[in-house]
């Protein structure tokens, strides 16, 4: 039989996985939830507006682009400073 949960719990595990600052697998495990009923209480409560804010599949998918961002950027600072070491180098 599942065990009942109450409201103050079930929003204060909401809370935390709406920080975005661990992974929901992490965060369930933390609480003794399951990831699906953690994503499940996300979802009814998103439905019901409680809480501001972008849905918590969205916060995830830009901070991942955010990060590839990051190291795109320091890839081509990289790049442009091999070439300009190189540009030192063999002057044409």
């Amino acid at each position: 039989m599942p065990t009942a949960y109450g409201a103050e719990f079930r929003q204060d595990v909401i809370d935390v996985a709406r920080k975005g600052e661990a992974p929901l697998a992490q965060i369930a495990k933390d609480f003794g939830l399951s990831v699906t009923t953690l994503k499940r209480w996300i979802a009814i409560a998103e439905r019901k507006g409680s809480g501001a804010g972008p849905a918590l599949v969205e916060s995830a998918e830009v901070r991942e682009l955010k990060k590839r961002n990051r190291l795109l950027e320091q890839e081509n600072e990289i790049r442009r400073a091999a070439a300009y070491l190189a540009r030192d180098i063999n002057p044409k």
